[in-house]
């Protein structure tokens, strides 16, 4: 069987809330992915992973179950939707997908929208869903990262960030941290990877895949071998590893700290102007 998750979520400056627009409208039958609600609560950094079993904590609390496929989506059509499928992956739940385009395509499609409802009752569903552990080939830590720096292997780090940010001639929407890149790492801002979706107000979807692959190559990233995805807090740089899973490669790691860690500290390599 199938499940639907709404994993809408919004940059604070937006000043819109996914739960609340998943009350007022959604796709029939969805349940509400709370992408921030279900990552680890410890950390000071945003949507960090959760550990395993708090990670199984959340995904029963929705009644979802080992033998159902999902499919996640979001209100802005790609954004924050492949960070859900990711982090599926990276408990072990290989039968995810996400919805091109999102809302925003679906209502375009002419399909039906209805008034989000709250999760079916909490249930042991059977059989019981269980995380694998963390899947350590799809995360990059702080250390790992700053290892690749350190050994001139950062060409293999891409980040999502827009160019502004990332050559320093942009401030970051969070205040703690200075603009810039890692030294050697590549940019592919995400905005490159998608188009706006056909017959919709407003709405993003994933380009064709030859546009995706002519992005990567200009970037001067080889998208069918291994690299690391970062960005401003792990969010985006999901849609970079869902856009090389298009390409055939499904084993893109993310940063889940992101420029959010690493530009906040005064110990890690930063430098300015194009990669």
């Amino acid at each position: 069987s199938v499940v639907v998750l709404d994993c809408s979520w919004y940059m604070p400056q937006a000043k819109r809330s996914g739960k609340d627009e998943f009350a007022q409208e959604a796709i029939p039958g969805a349940r509400f992915w709370d992408v921030d609600g279900t990552s680890d609560r410890s950390s000071s950094l945003p949507h960090m992973l959760a550990p395993a079993d708090e990670f199984e904590q959340h995904v029963a609390d929705l009644g979802i179950d080992a033998t159902q496929h999902l499919i996640c989506y979001d209100g802005s059509g790609i954004f924050s939707s492949p960070r859900a499928w990711w982090t599926f992956r990276v408990h072990g739940h290989a039968a995810v997908s996400v919805l091109d385009g999102g809302l925003p395509a679906w209502r375009a499609a002419g399909f039906d929208v209805a008034r989000g409802a709250a999760p079916p009752p909490r249930r042991d569903a059977q059989p019981a869903w269980r995380s694998n552990g963390i899947d350590t080939s799809l995360v990059r830590t702080i250390d790992e990262v700053r290892a690749l720096v350190a050994a001139g292997c950062a060409s293999q780090v891409v980040d999502a960030r827009a160019s502004g940010r990332f050559e320093g001639t942009a401030p970051e929407p969070r205040p703690d941290c200075v603009s810039g890149h890692m030294p050697g790492s590549r940019n592919v801002p995400f905005s490159e990877l998608l188009e706006p979706v056909p017959g919709a107000e407003g709405g993003t979807q994933l380009a064709p895949a030859e546009k995706l692959q002519a992005v990567f190559e200009r970037a001067g990233v080889r998208s069918g071998e291994p690299f690391v995805s970062s960005c401003g807090s792990g969010m985006t740089a999901c849609v970079l590893a869902l856009a090389a899973a298009q390409l055939g490669n499904e084993r893109v790691a993310v940063y889940d700290g992101s420029w959010a860690e690493w530009g906040a500290r005064s110990d890690t390599p930063i430098v300015n102007g194009p990669a």
